[in-house]
């Protein structure tokens, strides 16, 4: 894989907009394990290979267990290893995520209320709208991840 362009290099406004962005929301009351739990959940239904990396390394040195990592694809049929919150983080990042899709349903909506107090439920959408578009940014230009870098040094 070949990187097409630098978008860090050519817009670097644009990405510390985003920058910023992603500033608010690791100020926001959702725990930085939660975030990171979404970011990677959506880079999986992207395939993102860039960001998979990344938040899977932030994951692991915040101590979360390779068991849970690994189930995390699965996590509706994981049991008791995901709690309530972050069942409905990463059911409601499922379904915003494939917005095309499920259109949002009343249901998930329901759910996710359930759990999260309004604003966290915005500040939750907003971190699944700002990976999706992280996602976006490293697969169409081709961003190496740090894995394949390591690999080839």
């Amino acid at each position: 894989m070949t990187r097409r362009l630098d978008y860090d290099h050519i817009a670097p406004a644009g990405v510390k907009a985003l920058g910023g962005v992603y500033g608010y929301i690791m100020q926001s009351s959702l725990s930085a394990t939660l975030l990171n739990l979404v970011y990677l959940r959506v880079s999986q239904i992207n395939n993102c290979a860039y960001c998979l990396d990344m938040h899977m390394r932030d994951l692991i040195r915040s101590g979360v267990k390779v068991e849970k990592l690994a189930l995390l694809q699965a996590w509706a049929e994981a049991g008791n290893l995901f709690d309530a919150r972050e069942r409905a983080a990463l059911a409601w990042a499922e379904t915003v995520t494939r917005v095309a899709d499920t259109g949002v349903p009343e249901q998930a909506y329901e759910a996710a209320r359930a759990v999260f107090d309004e604003r966290e439920l915005v500040d939750l959408t907003i971190a699944i709208g700002l990976m999706n578009t992280y996602n976006r940014m490293a697969i169409s230009f081709r961003k190496t991840p740090q894995a394949a870098i390591e690999k080839a040094a």
